[in-house]
């Protein structure tokens, strides 16, 4: 295996990928070299892979002798990874090229190329599924015939299928379980061109989807910097780019926003040393050879800027943040991040819940992020209580500022006894999250995210929809007028209809300090796990500056800390003996083989290859159980990736271990 996760957020993820020629940090970007033409040196630009066609070698007799004397690294001037393409582009325009699928597959190898590609079909859009479902049926056949050419060179195998979703999953799924080390996304320039992005989306998330999660996602011909934060958010990892210099040759330059014409310029568009170097007149006043060359540079420059930014959004947990913005500059960009709703379930298990960024609320897509999806199922693992109150959004953290004075609340009942408080929730209703019980309300993101103060159509929809079917499930609600108001909400839509004018009782004097753990406990492992982990005599230490909990002991046992950034649980080894006793196996366990065993309990990391079994509903970023094949515990830390990836990796990283020992 060559591939290793680093940094994860949405689908997305920063990786290692090693090959003969050094390791490539992705998402990356690959400016497409044409071996006959070469005008830059795209390794000063941020470059350290690229791509090269191996069919114009083999078809021009000077570059082929070359490349087989030199090797086509030094036929294209580029120390680093070189990855070719088998002549598929060219059948794409011309129906037909003189070169068969063994005799490019062993030229390739023959060159030297760090990563070839089998000669695939590449089906354009909206052909008809017979079409379609026989061209990829040869793709497969030649895919399976690569295997049997290559040598020792890693290996392409790109996913086909057209734009029918069954046909691209039935592909990716075919070459997944074939021992290729990357996988190309095919034929969706068209769909680019024509701005088709939720056809894209479709493509796209039913290739990955079926994909095996080690290996590299190559989307082909994605080389506009404004779709880079979005294919990356679908777990697309490598992008090809000629674009920089055909854009260049046509006078246009590429930003994350869109593209900009040079004859419509008055300023030059960013801070690259083309653009701080050259007014557009200098530009327009030059030949155009020497125009187009500075242009390239220019369009270099801000695509691997924008990559750069993107990775840095990756190891942040703001990508999606990211990809919003950018889905701002083209309506049909939009239209494709709006529809990310219908994947939000899938895209939820690779999205770590927990994040060094904040939570930005920045429009209605904004409702489809993972992490609303989680917070509305995992409202689900707490307590259940009889009677609910909600309050209106306030300063955060929430529990802190709820007030009382001077509201008005309404009730599903005449007249509610509010003087037992012990069946009684306390909750805030607010965008995005719906409704925030206040004992969860540190936890992440509920109190580090930030929303307008005013509401959207479409989040009033949201709540209405989402807060009608939470109350449904109480006994009795009361609600603050305050909530309509801030909200702008209906009560008659939710099915609160009676004024009371009883005093209702402060927060504080229903939220301890136990209950807050108990309840974050649930929210964090599962019902039932907050009685589990603080059962019995708890010391519950608070820190002297904030007031914040901070550590819960069982005398001198530490059970957890929570986290001061996140208000996360982590746990002690008190705290991992009580869960490993009350969850049933396989829950928050991930069981690893008899020669990790000693390792793990020296507290050593756990490494993919050595993970045999593992709950199906682990995420990154969670904390975890390590146990052997006998379900004794062994260490206990936090995962890096998630389930699926635990299955799929057998390199790398995929717990960090707290500790050992027991």
């Amino acid at each position: 295996m060559n591939f290793e996760i680093k940094h994860k957020d949405a689908r997305g993820r920063t990786g290692i990928l090693k090959t003969p020629h050094g390791k490539v940090q992705t998402p990356a970007l690959m400016p497409v070299i044409h071996p006959g033409k070469q005008t830059l040196d795209v390794s000063k630009y941020g470059a350290n892979m690229v791509i090269t066609n191996a069919y114009l070698i083999y078809k021009n007799q000077d570059l082929k002798h070359e490349a087989l004397e030199k090797g086509v690294h030094e036929l294209i001037n580029f120390n680093g990874p070189v990855m070719t393409d088998s002549g598929s582009f060219q059948l794409s325009i011309y129906g037909d090229i003189e070169v068969s699928n063994q005799e490019i597959i062993e030229f390739q190898e023959k060159i030297g190329t760090d990563i070839g590609t089998s000669l695939d079909i590449p089906t354009p859009p909206f052909v008809t599924l017979q079409r379609a479902e026989r061209e990829m049926e040869v793709t497969i056949q030649r895919a399976r015939e690569a295997l049997e050419f290559r040598d020792k060179m890693m290996l392409n195998s790109v996913v086909q299928g057209s734009t029918y979703p069954q046909l691209r999953s039935k592909c990716a799924e075919l070459l997944g379980r074939m021992d290729f080390q990357l996988h190309p996304i095919g034929a969706v320039v068209p769909l680019m061109e024509s701005y088709q992005y939720s056809t894209l989306l479709d493509v796209v998330m039913a290739s990955v989807e079926h994909l095996p999660d080690s290996r590299p996602r190559h989307l082909m011909g994605a080389g506009h910097p404004m779709l880079f934060s979005f294919a990356v958010a679908l777990g697309c990892d490598l992008f090809d780019s000629a674009a920089y210099i055909l854009y260049a040759q046509d006078d246009r330059l590429l930003m994350p926003e869109g593209t900009y014409k040079l004859e419509n310029l008055v300023e030059m568009p960013c801070s690259c040393p083309v653009c701080t170097g050259y007014s557009p007149d200098d530009l327009r006043q030059m030949k155009k050879d020497d125009r187009a060359k500075l242009l390239a540079q220019h369009n270099l420059y801000v695509s691997f800027a924008e990559m750069r930014q993107i990775r840095q959004a990756l190891a942040d947990g703001s990508l999606w943040e990211l990809m919003e913005r950018r889905g701002r500059n083209h309506p049909y960009l939009l239209d494709a991040v709006r529809k990310l709703k219908n994947y939000t379930p899938e895209l939820e298990t690779y999205d770590p819940p927990y994040k060094k960024s904040a939570f930005f609320y920045s429009g209605p897509e904004s409702l489809n992020r993972p992490e609303v999806y989680r917070h509305l199922m995992r409202l689900e693992r707490l307590p259940k209580k009889g009677r609910l109150l909600i309050f209106p959004p306030t300063e955060k953290p929430y529990h802190k500022h709820v007030n009382t004075d001077e509201d008005v609340f309404f009730s599903n009942m005449e007249n509610p006894d509010l003087s037992k408080t012990d069946d009684l929730q306390i909750a805030v209703a607010d965008v995005p999250f719906v409704l925030v019980p206040l004992e969860i309300d540190d936890v992440y993101p509920l109190a580090q995210n930030e929303s307008p103060q005013t509401t959207d159509q479409d989040a009033r929809k949201f709540l209405e929809k989402h807060l009608k079917t939470i109350i449904n499930t109480y006994n009795d609600v009361i609600i603050s007028k305050k909530v309509l108001d801030a909200l702008d909400l209906q009560l008659e839509t939710l099915g609160v209809p009676y004024k009371i004018p009883n005093q209702i009782p402060p927060a504080a004097q229903i939220i301890s300090d136990h209950q807050k753990v108990d309840y974050i406990a649930d929210y964090q492992f599962g019902s039932g796990s907050g009685k589990a982990l603080f059962q019995g005599d708890t010391n519950i230490i608070k820190s002297k500056k904030t007031g914040k909990i901070r550590h819960i002991y069982s005398n001198h046992d530490l059970i957890a800390n929570l986290r001061a950034r996140d208000g996360v649980l982590v746990l002690g080894m008190e705290g991992a003996r009580r869960l490993h006793q009350y969850l049933p196996y396989p829950v928050n366990r991930v069981v690893v083989n008899e020669d990790a065993e000693p390792f793990a309990r020296e507290g050593k990391s756990i490494f993919a290859k050595f993970i045999i079994d593992c709950d199906m509903n682990i995420r990154a970023s969670e904390e975890v159980l390590v146990v052997n094949q006998q379900d004794e515990l062994l260490a206990f830390g936090k995962s890096i990736l998630n389930a699926e990836e635990f299955r799929s990796f057998n390199t790398g990283q995929a717990v960090k271990t707290r500790k050992g020992g027991f």
